[in-house]
């Protein structure tokens, strides 16, 4: 792999597991160090660091902060800060709850708004105005099918992920212009998966296996040809190589997107 990111610290949210650390995993292995982030007991966070290390990163180190506190976050980027960085910020943490919005609760919404959306708010705000004055930056922001088309039961969700990519829109526009080819330039996008195998899935798959008898393999199907005409599910390590692609100094030009990885979903 081409190290064309050596020299430059990324953090990612939620990279413990699952895409954010096939992404960590990804960005590490063209150089880059990475900053871990996550839920995660001392065992696990290791792990994640010891398996970042393997792919290439020339460190790593994991940073804790519960994104539903904007001081955590402020303490986190802080940290982050004094630690060379983040060159890189890969908006990855998130969470699911589905539900119908006549029994979504109070909190059910305020959690998911919390982490999905005003954590990615608040790690922007700190270190966008710091890639300007780099002359590079990159903010990937881990969106989802459901930040451009709606599902029923999932109405804090989908408000969360529409939010995302309007912000980043937003961030993508009163950046665009900081540095130059040379440097690399300030760019904002979002990634839109459809189905991926990860445990955010999960109960989701139980449900329609139950319809089946509990065979998972019957409800995984059922619940793509609902939605992705592919009827496959994607792979971490497939979000990892656009993450990549779109951390890559080539990619300059490339803002304000908000690309789909969703086996045709979104063109229907």
């Amino acid at each position: 792999m081409e190290r064309v990111l050596d020299g430059r610290t990324a953090l990612v949210t939620g990279s413990v597991q699952g895409i954010g650390l096939a992404i960590a995993k990804a960005l590490a292995s063209a150089g880059a160090r990475i900053a871990v982030h996550g839920l995660a007991t001392q065992r696990e966070s290791a792990a994640a660091v010891d398996a970042i290390r393997t792919s290439g990163a020339p460190d790593a180190r994991f940073f804790d902060a519960d994104m539903r506190n904007p001081s955590a976050i402020d303490r986190m980027m802080a940290d982050v800060a004094n630690w060379g960085g983040p060159d890189i910020l890969v908006n990855n943490a998130g969470i699911q709850h589905t539900v119908s919005l006549a029994e979504a609760t109070r909190q059910v919404w305020d959690d998911i708004i919390a982490v999905n959306l005003s954590g990615a708010f608040d790690t922007m705000r700190h270190a966008l105005p710091k890639m300007a004055q780099r002359g590079f930056g990159r903010v990937i922001n881990i969106a989802s099918v459901h930040g451009l088309v709606a599902s029923v039961n999932k109405a804090p969700y989908v408000a969360a992920k529409f939010g995302l990519i309007g912000m980043s829109r937003v961030a993508a526009l009163e950046y665009a212009s900081a540095g130059s080819r040379e440097s690399g330039g300030v760019t904002v996008n979002c990634i839109c998966p459809g189905f991926i195998e990860t445990a955010i899935i999960e109960p989701q798959i139980v449900a329609r296996a139950a319809h089946f008898g509990g065979d998972r393999a019957a409800g995984i199907a059922d619940l793509l040809a609902e939605k992705q005409p592919s009827r496959r599910t994607s792979q971490p390590e497939e979000i990892g190589a656009l993450a990549l692609w779109l951390a890559h100094p080539m990619s300059h030009n490339v803002t304000g997107t908000a690309i789909p990885i969703d086996g045709g979903w979104t063109a229907q």
